[in-house]
């Protein structure tokens, strides 16, 4: 598997999570398209894990040509229908929205995927619902601005690609991923982050820390000192039962492993 994300916190996490389990193995990490792409080529993964929002050659962009050597699932926290849509347009495999699914869920996920089976978490399976009910004749709204453009000034390499999966050819297809609300035959849960007792404001810094904000970004953002953000950061760490920034972001997006003999 290529994991494709700009934020390395995030690769390292999946990278760990996904690598504990014994038929998956993460064999590189990419911080753009353009990287994904050549990893890609050049290990031939069964899968590519790909974020939308990254610099140089964004996940949009990347994805018609990712397509043609390896399953692509989009896992991003960009959940815009039209964003969602282009996607699947492009011959994405499924969407996964960061904080809508769990570590075991994403590994399901990622299986499915490798078996050509579709999955959504619950914002993307609304996007994709809802423009189904627009039907084909509605205009798609434009992509958000540097989206899918990149590739306009960095081209990426041609390579033969299989024709994308077309809307109409997936609807009977997909409807069945969609209403299981992908991943898990039910409502997919968001993280139960209740369970953490953060303050308004520990929440307001644990999802810039998700983001990948520095201290320092996050002390600007906030209009707080950088000693004041470290105050925060210790206490949800605390909280959250995490070390590090990384695992306090996988308790926080509910893809942690799970650990019976510790309780939240």
């Amino acid at each position: 598997m290529v994991v494709a994300d700009d934020n390395p916190v995030v690769r390292a996490g999946l990278g760990v999570l996904l690598s504990g389990r014994a038929d998956i193995q993460v064999v590189a990490e990419a911080a753009d398209g353009r990287e994904a792409y050549e990893r890609t080529l050049q290990h031939r993964p069964d899968v590519v894990l790909l974020d939308v929002r990254m610099p140089g050659v964004d996940g949009i962009s990347a994805l018609p040509h990712l397509v043609g050597l390896a399953p692509v699932l989009m896992l991003t926290y960009s959940r815009e229908s039209e964003i969602v849509h282009e996607a699947l347009r492009l011959g994405a495999g499924g969407y996964l929205v960061h904080g809508e699914f769990t570590a075991d869920q994403l590994v399901r996920a990622v299986r499915d995927t490798k078996d050509g089976r579709a999955n959504f978490t619950a914002t993307a399976a609304d996007a994709l619902l809802a423009h189904m009910r627009l039907g084909p004749a509605t205009p798609r709204g434009p992509l958000p601005e540097g989206l899918g453009s990149a590739l306009t000034a960095a081209p990426l390499p041609t390579h033969p690609a299989p024709h994308p999966r077309e809307t109409s050819e997936s609807l009977s297809q997909l409807q069945p991923s969609v209403g299981q609300s992908s991943l898990s035959g039910g409502s997919t849960p968001a993280p139960n982050r209740q369970q953490y007792r953060l303050s308004s404001r520990e929440v307001e810094v644990m999802d810039l820390i998700a983001s990948g904000m520095s201290n320092q970004q996050i002390a600007a953002t906030c209009f707080i000192s950088e000693k004041t953000v470290k105050n925060h950061i210790n206490r949800i760490f605390t909280k959250l039962h995490s070390t590090s920034r990384s695992e306090a972001i996988a308790h926080w997006l509910g893809t942690a492993p799970r650990n019976p003999g510790r309780q939240p």
